[in-house]
């Protein structure tokens, strides 16, 4: 079908050309037409009128007129068969002058023409000349082709003929009028189907030729090229992040809200989300975690060995997005255990982490998995692990503390890892044995850039100065001891400074003893000149395990958090509960958490690094919102710690408390 009509269509395209050109060649025909009756041309004279009547139609005339004019006196005879030269104003019939006075001679005798010319002297002779007449032809020339008309005549019988019942009877009713028409066109719209169809076939087959499979060979590298990797893995994270965001995309407005509310509804710790990637998480620990300062839905966890996996990179640092929950946003490699890990508060591109084996390494989110810059291993810089690290400073002058178990404490500057741009060792003189202090965590007060207090392996802290000040050296206080704990201190944390009462001097330890201890920090202008035994304020004995980490709140002056090693989040609020906290929640399937920080925005969301190599984030809801009470509670609540026990720490005497820790 598509065949027959593509050759008939071809059959009416060459009948339309033919028409075309038939039409083109009658209207030239008619321009040399126009053409040729349009022009003028100069009159010629015809074969059929000859120079002969014409001349005899003059003698005839002139003839005539010559013997009217001889008996007139003083006119000349004209010869006949004389010429009439030039043309002549006057009429054919050759008006001459008549002279009464003039006698015309026989010009052949000259004596005659000689008495009559002196006879009469008053008398002009003339010659007459006959008037030129010109030949005039006639051309008849078709300009116009005019159509015939037709005429059309009528007799009485055209006129006034009627039908015959039996012609009448032989015409087509409506109804198979309206049949026909209606077969007519079901008959066009399926020609106009197959048509379409036939077309949409073209269409396939001209697709099938520009769409054609790839080989193999083809496909496999279009997937290897780089660039399509990238690709790859950008789109899918941007399309991974649409379908993770929890927004209601049909909530209707209109309907109204349950006026019943929940008494407990502020006091709720809610999960967020838990980040955990098969392929970089397995038999993995999380070390140290932390929030960006820039971005709020970024967090980063460092990740220790995977002893089954010989072939992958033994430290990870693994940046999470709150908005992507299957796989993280960027993935960083380190040849050896990443410990500890920071975001750079002063730019945003930067995670600094400290290793296992004393290197200082620094990823750019904008490079690839490689650090791009990382400190040697020598002894200019860390050989230990490193635990702790830290960024003081401005956005114009900083550096990056480290410490390690060594007992040695670096200050790098960002932009240059090759070697550390101080050292500070710290030894401790009242040790039997070794003087080395083998450094745990470290923490500087706000707004302090040189004295800083670090915790030890043996159970105690102390406070410690980068430079040389009025009363003190640079390095560690060999009078204060802050002794407390019985065991490694795993988390040392000052009171951010904020609000209107400056609570900066406390700071929070947690150990392996099972508690969590308030201090005081001694001030720092009226330093111990002999040994002495700091205790702290308060002991919080309530884990049940081992004390991994502990945070106060940023916003809250009150509240602080733990986390322990049978998987509780612990959150307290120091002007409700002293003996209890106030939540307490079970983190995933009962396994350690490592680390706790709270997000730098508002402390709403805590990140919690476990053991299980999963990184859970929660958010405490109002019990981040304080009062404007809270700072004047706080202050009452610690002066009652202090002079409510009268010396004594939830009971036990300073005596009996550094009796206990001496004897341990």
């Amino acid at each position: 079908m598509a065949t027959r009509g593509s050759d008939q269509r071809r059959v009416e395209i060459e009948q339309k050309r033919a028409r075309l050109e038939a039409l083109k060649a009658e209207r030239a025909e008619r321009e040399r037409a126009r053409r040729a009756g349009g022009t003028i041309h100069s009159p010629a004279p015809r074969e059929s009128a000859s120079r002969q009547d014409l001349d005899s139609l003059v003698r005839d005339v002139l003839g005539e007129a010559g013997s009217a004019m001889g008996s007139v006196p003083g006119t000349p005879l004209l010869r006949s068969g004389t010429p009439i030269p030039g043309p002549s104003s006057r009429s054919v019939s050759g008006r001459i002058s008549r002279q009464s006075d003039t006698t015309f001679a026989d010009p052949t005798q000259g004596s005659g023409m000689d008495s009559v010319n002196g006879g009469t002297d008053h008398v002009m002779d003339r010659e007459i000349t006959p008037r030129f007449i010109p030949d005039l032809i006639d051309i008849e020339q078709e300009l116009f082709e005019f159509p015939q008309k037709e005429r059309v005549s009528y007799n009485k019988e055209v006129q006034t003929m009627s039908f015959d019942d039996d012609e009448a009877a032989g015409a087509p009713s409506e109804n198979e009028i309206r049949e026909r028409i209606v077969k007519e066109r079901e008959v066009a719209e399926a020609e106009r189907l197959k048509e379409l169809e036939a077309l949409s076939e073209q269409l396939d087959r001209a697709i099938e030729m520009e769409i054609r499979e790839m080989t193999e060979e083809e496909r496999t590298s279009v997937l290897v090229q780089p660039e399509f990797l990238d690709f790859l893995d950008h789109s899918t994270k941007i399309i991974q992040r649409a379908l993770n965001d929890n927004y209601d995309y049909v909530r209707d407005y209109t309907i109204g809200a349950e006026t019943g509310t929940d008494d407990s509804e502020g006091r709720r710790v809610k999960r967020i989300c838990a980040f955990y990637d098969e392929r970089y998480g397995k038999n993995r620990s999380i070390t140290d975690v932390d929030w960006s300062p820039k971005y709020p839905e970024l967090s980063c966890a460092s990740y220790n060995k995977n002893p089954a996996a010989l072939n992958e990179p033994d430290g990870i640092v693994s940046v999470w997005n709150m908005h992507l929950l299957e796989r993280p946003e960027f993935v960083f490699h380190s040849q050896s255990d990443v410990l500890s890990v920071k975001f750079s508060p002063f730019h945003s591109n930067f995670i600094f982490g400290g290793t296992y084996s004393g290197q200082i390494l620094l990823w750019d989110t904008r490079s690839k998995h490689l650090p791009v810059l990382k400190t040697p291993l020598s002894a200019a810089g860390h050989t230990h692990p490193v635990y702790a690290m830290q960024m003081v400073g401005t956005q114009n002058a900083h550096n990056l503390i480290t410490s390690s178990t060594d007992g040695m404490v670096c200050s790098w500057l960002v932009d240059m890892l090759a070697q550390p741009q101080e050292t500070l060792e710290l030894v401790y003189t009242g040790h039997n044995k070794t003087g080395e202090v083998a450094i745990t965590t470290l923490d500087f007060p706000d707004n302090e850039t040189t004295t800083f207090w670090v915790g030890t392996e043996e159970g105690n802290m102390y406070q410690a100065n980068r430079y040389d000040r009025a009363g003190a050296k640079a390095g560690l206080n060999q009078h204060d001891v802050y002794k407390g704990h019985g065991g490694p201190i795993m988390g040392l944390h000052f009171h951010p400074l904020h609000g209107p009462v400056d609570f900066s001097d406390l700071f929070l330890s947690c150990s392996v003893d099972w508690t969590v201890k308030l201090w005081r920090a001694k001030s720092l202008a009226k330093p111990s000149t002999s040994a002495t035994s700091v205790p702290p304020i308060y002991s919080f004995d309530e884990a049940d395990d081992y004390v991994y980490d502990v945070k106060w709140h940023p916003a809250h002056p009150a509240v602080f958090g733990t986390v322990d090693g049978s998987g509780k989040f612990d959150l307290w609020n120091l002007n409700s509960d002293t003996e209890v906290p106030v939540v307490s929640t079970s983190v995933g399937q009962g396994k350690a958490i490592n680390k706790l920080q709270w997000d730098h925005k508002d402390g709403r969301r805590a990140a919690l690094g476990g053991s299980d190599g999963k990184l859970y984030i929660y958010d405490i809801g109002d019990m981040a919102l304080p009062r404007e009470t809270e700072w004047a509670d706080l202050q009452r609540t610690v002066a009652g710690m202090v002079v409510g026990g009268g010396g004594q720490i939830n009971g036990v005497s300073d005596g009996d408390l550094s009796r206990s820790v001496n004897g341990r």
